[in-house]
């Protein structure tokens, strides 16, 4: 069917497209690589590098800290060199709760940030969060010099505004992605995250080396500041509200959607927190949470600690992990997508394979890298062990779309905050497992932790998650107006397939 100039598509079809439904709308769109002439794809990549600066913010500190807490060199005149010592004298367990630090204010405002961008839309909270973390990390090489305690404060506080950007995205998609396109647009932007990352720490490295460790506050804190100014100029709310947006891409993403997420409805507490798929959902984001942030947080460390890296090379090596990530969540997210569009796999299935299939592989290579003390062969399977998560992002970080539209960002931020968790365990935990000088079967034992949690996490979705949009979720006449458009009847144009 090809949609008029005069009459726009219904806003609300009950679209189930895991049963091999298919859409009768043909949006004829540019090119799929003319990116930047469909606002939806516009909005994920300005969330990809929303998420991009997000990680640089945040994974600035376990570069930096290596460089303030490292041994100082000075070369006399006469070439002799002399020792220094550390600009900072922390010890282990105090650098863990250093590290840690920003999770505890993090954990603090998930669920407060999907409340807000349920109500308010995510594209306010979502910057204000960036914009505020960007404005304390330029402060923040000063108030380390003035006194531990106010960089754990100091970082605190960055955690309570960065808290509610993951849970604001899920709003913003609830607007903006058409059922079809939701693991492809999610994926496109959560791999802002690991592309910040393997920018990031290298580049913090080379700061650190070339311009001293305050340099990477400074630098990241100001691109940061850049993106925010951009954002609020190209980025708009929800289509309706796009004044550059086509009136094909409006009618199709407005006509696709299978509730209407602005409508004003009350929120079904009692129900979310009882229900299986959500619990499924929580859990799978606790698991995959605490393997990448075990890495994120101690991997400099551990290359510096039993490899004997350098500062340069360490930074280098930890970001591959996240390189891998990067890349293949690109690919996950189109083929859990194609595997929908194609009907080969209900949305259930899809979900389900994904993300154990990447769990499984990262409790493989996560054991691998306890097993393997070949420096070239820890430092593949880590990055495999992390890179696969890409999968499991696939799954269980879409879900909450397939089972609540309208309470995605809500259900994100419970998720979340429990997900937050392991960025608080996780460094404080290794912190006095590993100890000086380190040993490689305690590094050994940290790896084991991430591997029992990843397969752990795998049982439980595989037997509790679901594709379905959940009953209490169903907006009121939804079942009427599923039979009044006759949507399962239906097939999708073939050019869908091109979106």
């Amino acid at each position: 069917m090809v949609l008029s100039d005069e009459k726009k598509c219904p806003r609300s079809y009950g679209i189930n497209e895991g049963e091999n439904a298919r859409s009768n709308f043909e949006p004829a769109e540019p090119p799929s690589w003319q990116f930047w002439k469909r606002r939806r794809y516009v909005v994920a990549t300005m969330a990809f590098f929303g998420f991009f600066n997000v990680y640089t913010l945040r994974v600035n500190l376990s570069i930096a800290v290596v460089a303030m807490t490292q041994n100082r060199f000075e070369t006399l005149e006469n070439g002799t060199k002399i020792s220094l010592g550390p600009e900072f004298e922390w010890s282990n367990e105090l650098q863990g709760y250093i590290l840690s630090s920003f999770f505890y204010g993090y954990m603090a405002t998930q669920l407060l940030g999907g409340y807000l961008s349920a109500k308010l839309g995510g594209k306010i909270i979502f910057v204000g969060g960036v914009t505020v973390t960007a404005l304390l990390t330029v402060i923040t090489p000063w108030l380390a010099y003035t006194h531990v305690y106010l960089l754990i404060g100091v970082r605190i506080i960055e955690g309570i505004f960065e808290g509610v950007t993951y849970p604001c995205i899920h709003a913003i998609w609830a607007r903006w992605a058409p059922p079809l396109e939701r693991s492809r647009l999610a994926t496109i932007a959560f791999s802002g995250s690991y592309a910040g990352t393997v920018v990031g720490m290298p580049a913090c490295a080379y700061l650190a080396n070339a311009f001293g460790w305050p340099s990477i506050f400074y630098f990241w804190g100001i691109v940061a500041l850049i993106w925010c100014a951009l954002w609020m100029t190209i980025v708009a709310n929800s289509p309706e509200e796009d004044k550059k947006i086509s009136k094909r891409e409006l009618d199709y993403i407005l006509g696709s959607m299978e509730n209407s997420s602005n409508k004003k409805v009350d929120i079904p507490w009692r129900q979310i927190l009882c229900s299986a798929p959500v619990w499924a959902i929580v859990i799978s984001h606790f698991s995959e949470n605490w393997g990448f942030y075990t890495m994120l947080t101690q991997l400099p460390k551990y290359l510096k600690d039993i490899h004997d890296y350098d500062l340069g090379k360490s930074g280098f090596l930890s970001g591959l992990p996240y390189l891998v990530m990067a890349i293949m969540m690109q690919w996950a997210g189109q083929w859990a997508d194609w595997f929908r569009v194609k009907g080969i796999l209900t949305t259930t299935q899809v979900r389900k394979i994904f993300n154990c299939t990447g769990f499984v592989t990262q409790t493989i290579f996560m054991m691998g890298a306890a097993f393997w003390s070949d420096r070239i062969g820890t430092v593949f399977c880590l990055s495999l062990a992390v890179g696969l998560g890409a999968f499991a992002w696939a799954g269980f970080s879409v879900n909450h779309l397939d089972i609540a539209p309208q309470y995605a960002s809500i259900i994100m931020g419970i998720g979340n905050t429990f997900a937050t968790l392991p960025g608080i365990i996780s460094p404080i935990l290794s912190g006095y497992i590993v100890s000086k000088p380190p040993e490689i079967h305690e590094w050994q034992t940290v790896f084991y932790i991430s591997a029992g949690i990843y397969l752990v996490g795998a049982i439980l979705y595989g037997s509790m998650a679901s594709g379905e949009l959940q009953p209490w979720a169903m907006v009121p006449n939804e079942e009427n107006n599923k039979e009044k458009l006759g949507f399962e009847n239906k097939t999708f144009n073939s050019q869908d397939e091109d979106l």
